[in-house]
C-alpha cells in the first residue's frame, strides 16, 4: 500500500520541486529522473531520516504510450484468428455439455486470456525442433479448451477428438486439463493443482541456467513462461519462490497473470487492488513489472486528463467497482465511474453510452500485450519479469457470465448470449445452426490459416508439443556396487551410507556421472555428504565470493558456478521442484538428466505430495530417497520427524516404484535396476527409496536373490525341518527385529521360522491385483498366483510381517497370504525415546514378533494358549496398556 503524508504545508516549494522535475523529464528523460530521485531518497536515509518504501506505482499502465513497440503481425488477421479459436473453444465445451454426461468444463477463463496467448502463439514462443529446444509454457489450466481449440485450427487435432473432450477412458479423448500422462505427445506440464505452476516455473528457469553453466546443454535465448490466475496466487506455492527467482537472476523466466480478478467465488480482492497488491510483493522480491491495466482506448481520454483527475478515479476504484461496472452497460459506467466528478462526466459527454462500454482493458488490447512481451523478452536486465494484464473474465459472454461471480462454474450459455457471443467476434454460423454450437473452420486456403502456420513456422513449429530423447544411457552393471554386495564383515554402516557410497561410484561414471544431480534440502552433513562440496561443488549462479569458514578443512563448504550439487535450503517443495525439472529434462531440453534427492522421509509426500503426484503426471525419471526413514529408527527426533507411513503414500502414485530395503546389496539391486528400466529401456516410472540412520552389519548377497529383491520378497533365511514352524517377514530396520525373534521362537520354544526380507509390499500388492484381474476376467484361462503366493507355496505355518510403518503398508497383501496373517506396524504418533524402547512401544521389536507368532500358531491349533502365556512373562510384555494408536 503506499504511504499516507499529511496535508501539504507549503504549496508553493513543492510547486518548485514537482516543476524541477517536471523540467528534467521534459529536457532529459525518465531515466534521468528517477537516477536524481534515488539519490535523493539515498541522501535522505544516508542523514538518519525514516524514509519507507513504497513498492507500487500509479494504477496505470508501466510502459507509456510513446515507448510501447509496435506490433509487426497483421492486426486484423490476429483479431480474426482469435475470434474463431474464442468461438471453438466455447463450443467443445458447450457440445460436451450437450451429451448429458455431467462432464462440466470451463468457458470463462480462457475469454478472459484469449489475447495474451494469442499475441504469444502469433510473435513470441519458439517451438523445440531439430535446431532448437524452444521456449517452455506453463499453460493456466483452466485455458485448456483455447489451446485445444488452435490447436483443431492448426490441424493438430480433429472434430471428433474435440467433441471427446473429457471423455478420455478410450484414450482418444482431450484431457480436462494440461495431462503429460494422459496426452503424452501434447502437454508439457500439469498446472491445474493451483499453485504448483508457478513454482515449477521458477525451478524449471533455474535448471535451464544449471544445465547451461555445467555445458549440458545450450539454454541461452530460451524463456519459460508461467500463466496464473489472480485468485491463483494466493495459494502460498505461488509466491513462495518468488525472492528466488530473483536473487538468482531468472533473466529467462516470465509470469503472466491474468487479472480478471475473480477467482471461483467472488472478486479475488474486492475491497482492494489485486494487481497494485501483486506489483508490490513482485518489485519487493525484485522483479521487473510491467503492468498491463488500460486499452488503447483510454489513452486519448488519459492524454486529457492534463489534471490527473481520470487517474485519481482510476485509483480510488477497488476491484469489486471494477467488476461490476463490467457486468454493467455503458450507461453505468458513464453514471457510476465518470459521473462522480463533473469534469470526467463532461470529459465523456461527446461519447455514446457504447463507445464507453468499449473502453477496453490491457489484456485484451493486443497493441498493449505485445508490446509488454517484447519489453519482457527484450529488457529483463538480468531480472524475472512479471506481467499484470487486467482482464474480463468471461469476455464476450454476455448475460450468460461476463465479469459475473457465476463465470468460473458456467458452463453454458444461453442462446441469445450465444448469438450475442457469434455476432461480436463475427463467426459466420447461421441462426439455424446456431443451436448445435458448430465449429467453424476457415478454408485451408484461406489468409486466416495461411497466416497462422506462417507465424508458426516462422517460430520453428507448434505448442504445445511434447518431444521427449530417446537417448539410451549405457548404465553402469551391478558389478560396480561390489562394495555394497559384499558382507561388511564386523563393519557397521547405515544404509543411508550405502546409498552415499554408491552415489559416489555412479558421480564418477564415465558414461552417467556428469548427468547425476545430487539435490538436499540443507541436510547434506545428516546424511553423511559434506564431502561431495569440495569435490562436485554446490551449484551457483555466483559461484562463490566469500571464503568459507571452514575453508581450512578438507570438506569445506564449496560453491561453484559449475557446481554439480543442488543445496535448496530448508525448502522441500523447491528441491522437489528441482527434482522434478531435472526428473523430465529428457522431455523438456532433450537432456536426459538422473536427479537423486535425499531428504528426511517424513518431509516428503507428506510435504509435498502434490508435486509428486504431477511428477507422475509429467513422466519424470529418477529416485527420491527418504532419509532418516522408519518411526523407530529415527529415534531422538519425535512425533513431527518420525515417519511410519511415507510408503502408504508412495502407493498411491501409479508410476512411483517403491522399496524398503534392508541391507546394501538390496539397495544396489534396486538402484541399479532402476537406472537399467528408466535410462536404458525408457520406462515412465520413478523410485522410492527409503534409507536408514541405524548402523548394523550387513550380510553378502544370497545367490538369486535379485528377482525377489525386485519383486518385493525373497526367502532371506529357511528354518529348517522343524516340526513346528512359522514365517516371518520384516522390511527395512525391522528385519532384523524379525531375525531376532526368530532365534528366540528356536531357542526358547524350538519353533522354526523361515525369514523373508520383503523389500516391497507395495510391488507385492501390485502384482497380486494383475493376477486377480487376470482371474477375474479370464474365467475359463489357467488360474495365475501372485508372487506372495508362489514364495510361499509348500511353506507351512502362519505368517506374521512387522515394519516400521503403520499395519496398512503390510496388511495390503493379506488377500494374497495363505492360512492365518498377522501384521503388526507402528500405528500412533512417533515420539523420542531409544530404538529398542520405540519398538516396544510400539511392539515391533523381536519380543511382539515372537509373541504374534505364538500367538498365531496357538490360533491354529499348533501349539497350547499356555506357551502364550509364558512368553508373555518370560518377555516381560506388558498387557494392560493402551495400543500405541491411542496414546
Amino acid at each position: 500500500m503506499a504511504a499516507t503524508f499529511p496535508d501539504d504545508i507549503d504549496p508553493l516549494e513543492t510547486q518548485e520541486w514537482t516543476e524541477a522535475l517536471e523540467s528534467v523529464l521534459d529536457n532529459e528523460g525518465a531515466e534521468r529522473a528517477h537516477f536524481l530521485l534515488e539519490k535523493m531518497v539515498e541522501r535522505t536515509r544516508r542523514r538518519g531520516a525514516h524514509l519507507p518504501f513504497d513498492a507500487t506505482t500509479a494504477y496505470q499502465n508501466t510502459i507509456p504510450v510513446g515507448k510501447e513497440v509496435k506490433s509487426p503481425g497483421n492486426h486484423e488477421m490476429e483479431h480474426r484468428i482469435r475470434s474463431i479459436n474464442r468461438w471453438n473453444a466455447a463450443a467443445m465445451v458447450l457440445r460436451a455439455g450437450k451429451k448429458d454426461l455431467e462432464l462440466g468444463g470451463h468457458i470463462a477463463s480462457f475469454q478472459s486470456s484469449a489475447t495474451l496467448y494469442d499475441v504469444g502463439f502469433n510473435h513470441f514462443w519458439r517451438a523445440q525442433n531439430d535446431e532448437q529446444d524452444g521456449d517452455l509454457i506453463y499453460f493456466q489450466g483452466h485455458i485448456a479448451p483455447g489451446v485445444y481449440a488452435r490447436a483443431f485450427m492448426e490441424g493438430r487435432l480433429t472434430a471428433e477428438q474435440m467433441d471427446s473432450f473429457r471423455q478420455e477412458v478410450d484414450g482418444k479423448g482431450l484431457s480436462s486439463y494440461p495431462h503429460p500422462w494422459l496426452m503424452k505427445d501434447f502437454w508439457q506440464f500439469p498446472t491445474v493443482s493451483m499453485g504448483l505452476g508457478p513454482l515449477m516455473a521458477i525451478y524449471q528457469a533455474r535448471f535451464l541456467k544449471y544445465l547451461e553453466s555445467r555445458g549440458l546443454a545450450k539454454t541461452h535465448g530460451r524463456k519459460v513462461w508461467c500463466f496464473c490466475g489472480d485468485g491463483e496466487m494466493d495459494e502460498p506455492e505461488s509466491l513462495g519462490a518468488i525472492a528466488m527467482a530473483a536473487r538468482e537472476g531468472l533473466d529467462n523466466l516470465v509470469f503472466v497473470i491474468n487479472c480478471n480478478l475473480q477467482r471461483l467465488d467472488g472478486p479475488v480482492r474486492g475491497n482492494g487492488k489485486i494487481i497494485q497488491e501483486l506489483e508490490g510483493d513482485f518489485r519487493g522480491s525484485g522483479w521487473n513489472v510491467l503492468k498491463v491495466i488500460w486499452g488503447s482506448r483510454w489513452d486519448p481520454l488519459l492524454a486529457m486528463d492534463t489534471k490527473g483527475l481520470l487517474k485519481k478515479r482510476m485509483d480510488e476504484c477497488v476491484d469489486g467497482d471494477y467488476q461490476t461496472f463490467k457486468s454493467k452497460d455503458g450507461a453505468y459506467v458513464r453514471e457510476h465511474f465518470f459521473g462522480k466528478y463533473p469534469e470526467l462526466r463532461e470529459m465523456v459527454a461527446n461519447m455514446s453510452d457504447e463507445e464507453i462500454w468499449n473502453l477496453n482493458r490491457g489484456g485484451h488490447d493486443p497493441h498493449k500485450v505485445y508490446a509488454a512481451y517484447h519489453e519482457a523478452t527484450h529488457n529483463a536486465n538480468g531480472r524475472p519479469t512479471v506481467i499484470l494484464a487486467k482482464t474480463i473474465k468471461g469476455y464476450g459472454m454476455g448475460a450468460s457470465g461476463e465479469a459475473m461471480n457465476i463465470a468460473h462454474q458456467a458452463k453454458k450459455m444461453d442462446l441469445d448470449s450465444l448469438r450475442k457471443f457469434r455476432d461480436r467476434f463475427g463467426i459466420p454460423v447461421s441462426d439455424e445452426e446456431l443451436p448445435n454450437v458448430p465449429y467453424y473452420l476457415p478454408p485451408e486456403d484461406s489468409p486466416e490459416m495461411k497466416y497462422m502456420r506462417e507465424r508458426r513456422a516462422q517460430l520453428g513449429g507448434y505448442l504445445p508439443a511434447r518431444k521427449p530423447v530417446n537417448t539410451v544411457l549405457e548404465v553402469p552393471p551391478l558389478s560396480v556396487f561390489d562394495g555394497q554386495l559384499q558382507s561388511s564383515g564386523e563393519r557397521e554402516y547405515s544404509t543411508t551410507m550405502a546409498f552415499v557410497r554408491m552415489l559416489g561410484t555412479l558421480l564418477k561414471d564415465k558414461n552417467i556421472g556428469k548427468r547425476i544431480v545430487p539435490i538436499v534440502p540443507d541436510e547434506s552433513r545428516t546424511f553423511g555428504m559434506e564431502g561431495m562440496f569440495r569435490q562436485y561443488g554446490i551449484w551457483s549462479t555466483q559461484g562463490q565470493n566469500y571464503v568459507p569458514q571452514d575453508a581450512d578443512q578438507l570438506m569445506f563448504y564449496k560453491e561453484s558456478k559449475d557446481g554439480q550439487i543442488l543445496q535448496e535450503g530448508i525448502n522441500e517443495p523447491g528441491a522437489m521442484a528441482d527434482w522434478i525439472a531435472a526428473a523430465t529434462s529428457y522431455a523438456n531440453s532433450s537432456q536426459p538428466m538422473i536427479p537423486f534427492y535425499i531428504y528426511y522421509s517424513m518431509f516428503g509426500f507428506q510435504r509435498i505430495g502434490d508435486l509428486a503426484w504431477a511428477a507422475g503426471d509429467m513422466r519424470a525419471r529418477g529416485f527420491l530417497l527418504g532419509g532418516t526413514a522408519g518411526r523407530t529408527t529415527l529415534n531422538g527426533e519425535g512425533l513431527q520427524h518420525e515417519d511410519g507411513h511415507s510408503h502408504i503414500q508412495a502407493g498411491l502414485i501409479p508410476n512411483c516404484i517403491s522399496y524398503d530395503p534392508t541391507f546394501a546389496y538390496e539397495l544396489a539391486v534396486i538402484v541399479q535396476d532402476g537406472l537399467r528400466r528408466m535410462y536404458a529401456e525408457q520406462e515412465d516410472v520413478f523410485y522410492y527409496l527409503t534409507l536408514m540412520n541405524e548402523n548394523y552389519a550387513h550380510p553378502a548377497m544370497p545367490a538369486g536373490a535379485e528377482e525377489g529383491i525386485l519383486k518385493g520378497m525373497y526367502l532371506l533365511q529357511d528354518g529348517g525341518d522343524a516340526k513346528i514352524k512359522v514365517q516371518l517377514m520384516g522390511s527395512g530396520t525391522i528385519l532384523r527385529e524379525v531375525m531376532a525373534a526368530a532365534e528366540l521362537l528356536k531357542n526358547d520354544f524350538g519353533i522354526g521360522a523361515d525369514i523373508w526380507s520383503v523389500t516391497s509390499f507395495n510391488q507385492l500388492r501390485r502384482d497380486g491385483m494383475e493376477a486377480e484381474r487376470h482371474n477375474l476376467l479370464n474365467p475359463t484361462a489357467e488360474a495365475r498366483s501372485s508372487y506372495v503366493e508362489q514364495q510361499l507355496a509348500g511353506r507351512s505355518g502362519p505368517v506374521v510381517a512387522a515394519t516400521d510403518y503403520i499395519r496398512n503398508y503390510a496388511d495390503q497383501i493379506r488377500a494374497y497370504v495363505p492360512g492365518r496373517y498377522v501384521v503388526l506396524g507402528t500405528d500412533g504418533f512417533g515420539r523420542s525415546d531409544s530404538r529398542a524402547n520405540l519398538r516396544s512401544f510400539f511392539e515391533v521389536d523381536r519380543y511382539h514378533v515372537a509373541l504374534a507368532a505364538l500367538s498365531a500358531l496357538a490360533r491354529d491349533g499348533k501349539i497350547d494358549g499356555a506357551k502364550v502365556a509364558e512368553a508373555i512373562a518370560k518377555y516381560g510384555i506388558k498387557t494392560d496398556k493402551l495400543p500405541s494408536w491411542k496414546v
